[in-house]
């Protein structure tokens, strides 16, 4: 998750006995409110208006129980590049003209300032994702995207596109291109792969516990593959089962995880795992990514386990990838692959330093470009 600059703050003010989502409340709050403002104090000025970035109501998420906290009318104003000046003014004369409340909201929360967010395009791409994707969008740039940031970039609203390039960024970044898509997917099958007979050997000697975190861990890279699959940037922990549940496939592939979770024993909580592979494996034959494979498990060496033998996917997946620097990438893939700490994904330069020694392994010494149709 990447935190907005701003401390949380607790909200004080009355809150509506009717929950609206924020999106919409947001939406309304730029037309009745901030749109007439900008009008007559800025009648010039092109910008484009929208509520991206941090929060729940972003990926349609949030419920009563957001509005405890950091709640409120909020949106986004993005001024052109030349325009970039005038952002702390614009944001000043907006505040000065706010009402104090809004459908019961305060507009002004405690900490004493507005959330009308004022900034130029360039600098709050370049903040978010730590490059412009307006430029040359290169691999590098790619892969140390954390898909939660795509997510909140790609999901909300636009209200208004004065500028026109709001619009293209997110159209630009709605999806990966199709190699690197594929190259992803291959490296959420290695994932599983590498751990698939784990919670059956861990159990085997007794660390029971161990085979349930394991399984767990299986579990969140099978909610990932899923999601990937279904072009769904995954979001972070908190909103990834919230997701997964909006895709069709959780309908059959969620009951089998709950239920390995649940499992008392080992063998109990490998069939369910391995009918949870059945429905995914099935799902990616259904993509005619790759040649089709079998979705039964198969036994693993001579070990009484039966695993999904996730390297034919992995493997089967890179090679049909036709970009050549991208087949000689290793397994890794993108940050949130190999990083799972929230203050090392939250700073681009740490993102982007791991991702650069991942292609100088493939032995790339300077950025491979990717197409961005």
């Amino acid at each position: 998750m990447l935190l907005s600059p701003e401390r949380t703050v607790r909200h004080t003010g009355p809150v509506p006995a009717a929950f609206l989502p924020g999106l919409e409340l947001s939406r309304r709050y730029y037309r009745e409110v901030v749109r007439p403002i900008v009008a007559e104090g800025f009648p010039e000025l092109s910008y484009a208006a929208g509520l991206i970035g941090h929060g729940s109501e972003v990926l349609g998420l949030d419920t009563e129980r957001s509005t405890d906290h950091d709640w409120g009318p909020r949106l986004l104003i993005f001024l052109a590049d030349d325009q970039a000046d005038r952002a702390a003014e614009l944001k000043a004369t907006v505040g000065d003209r706010l009402p104090e409340t809004f459908l019961g909201f305060p507009t002004v929360f405690p900490e004493g300032t507005h959330r009308v967010a004022v900034s130029g395009i360039g600098d709050w791409l370049r903040w978010r994702l730590g490059f412009d994707p307006r430029q040359r969008l290169e691999t590098v740039d790619w892969l140390s995207a954390p898909t939660q940031v795509l997510a909140e970039i790609t999901g909300g609203a636009i209200f208004h596109d004065g500028l026109g390039d709001l619009g293209r960024v997110r159209e630009q970044l709605g999806w990966y291109p199709d190699d690197l898509w594929r190259y992803l997917l291959a490296c959420q099958w290695q994932r599983i792969g590498q751990e698939e007979a784990f919670p059956g050997r861990t159990a085997q000697v007794g660390d029971d516990l161990g085979s349930v975190i394991i399984a767990a861990r299986l579990a969140r890279d099978v909610v990932r593959l899923c999601l990937l699959m279904a072009r769904t940037y995954p979001p972070y922990s908190k909103w990834l089962g919230s997701a997964f549940a909006r895709l069709p496939i959780a309908e059959t592939v969620g009951p089998r995880l709950s239920e390995a979770l649940a499992a008392r024993d080992w063998p109990a909580r490998e069939r369910h795992l391995n009918a949870a592979y059945v429905e995914v494996a099935r799902a990616h034959n259904a993509l005619e990514l790759t040649e089709p494979l079998d979705p039964e498990p198969v036994q693993f060496w001579d070990r009484p386990f039966f695993v999904p033998a996730g390297e034919r996917f992995t493997e089967a997946l890179r090679a049909t990838i036709t970009d050549p620097a991208l087949r000689r990438l290793p397994p890794i893939g993108a940050v949130d692959h190999f990083i799972d700490s929230t203050d090392a994904v939250n700073q681009y330069e740490v993102r982007a330093a791991a991702v650069a020694a991942v292609l100088r392994q493939a032995g790339d010494q300077e950025p491979v470009a990717a197409e961005t149709a």
